[in-house]
């Protein structure tokens, strides 16, 4: 299947008529039913019915219409892309949840200035694969927390620290503290899938959960679907709190039993990108702005 076979089909769609389309696609009747016959052997279907007087699109060509209009479009998107990619500064950021996207506007509001033609563009992608995917190339840096397991081919730089914090509804019984204790800490507890946040924050969890009796235990996907359960008092999670990327409408109270957790940005040592460098500038400004 190609796009000249597609633009055939569409056309002869569009007017039901080989000799109008063959017009405005401006190649020969024979040549235009040429490309439809072998779309229709390739999809082992019949596209069109043809009478010496009309032709008419078969169910099954009604049902590829859409498919075909929608590869059309990509090709022709992407091909647009790549012709006026030239000048153009990609800066491709990689994070794990859609809180930390809070982080980011204002910071790239300010590299536009001084980076006109700057494209970013996010990756939202599971803890694990984060790393993995800065060591091949696949995005200039992803924003976490630090892992305990050194990764020789790459370099942390370090932006704030960030205490653990009770997150929970402000009606729950936890939410009148200023601070807690671990011995403090009652009721269910919300942890994440591991794929979904660091070692660390997964250890802290787990610590917690070990404890509790399985009524008090609910396990969730992600850190957005624990923050949601928090919201409906189910429980309380239990998390690095990054001021900027609180989510409205819960309380975070510290938990002084646990070490506060470094955040920063993964990225290779031999990068040059100058959109990077002045990323890491900007955000670790914004971050001190809210300590």
């Amino acid at each position: 299947m190609n796009t000249i076979q597609l633009e055939c089909f569409a056309a002869v769609a569009e007017h039901l008529n080989f000799s109008k389309a063959s017009r405005v696609l401006k190649i020969t009747q024979p040549a235009v039913s040429h490309q439809i016959q072998t779309l229709e052997e390739e999809l082992e279907v019949k596209l069109f019915s043809r009478t010496s007087k009309s032709v008419s699109l078969t169910q099954e060509g009604l049902l590829f219409l859409a498919d075909a209009q929608l590869i059309l479009k990509t090709a022709l998107s992407a091909k647009e892309r790549l012709k006026t990619h030239e000048g153009f500064l990609p800066f491709d950021l990689g994070c794990h949840n859609h809180m930390i996207l809070n982080l980011f506007p204002p910071v790239f509001e300010a590299m536009t200035k001084d980076f006109p033609l700057l494209r970013p563009n996010i990756h939202l992608v599971p803890f694990p694969s984060l790393l993995g995917m800065v060591e091949n190339g696949q995005i200039h840096a992803a924003f976490v927390a630090k892992e305990e397991q050194r990764r020789t081919s790459l370099q942390f730089i370090e932006l704030c620290r960030a205490p653990i914090a009770c997150v929970c509804s402000p009606k729950h019984p936890l939410a009148r503290q200023e601070s807690l204790t671990c011995s403090q800490l009652s009721g269910s507890l919300i942890s994440c899938s591991p794929r979904q946040i660091s070692d660390s924050i997964f250890a802290v969890q787990s610590a917690v959960l070990a404890g509790l009796p399985a009524e008090e235990r609910y396990f969730t996907e992600n850190i957005e679907s624990a923050l949601t359960l928090a919201k409906a008092r189910t429980g309380y999670t239990l998390y690095p709190d990054v001021l900027p990327a609180r989510e409205p409408g819960l309380c975070y109270i510290p938990v002084k039993d646990f070490p506060s957790i470094s955040f920063g940005v993964y990225c290779r040592y031999n990068h040059d990108n100058p959109a990077l460098q002045r990323f890491v500038a900007l955000l670790k400004e914004s971050l001190k702005k809210t300590d």
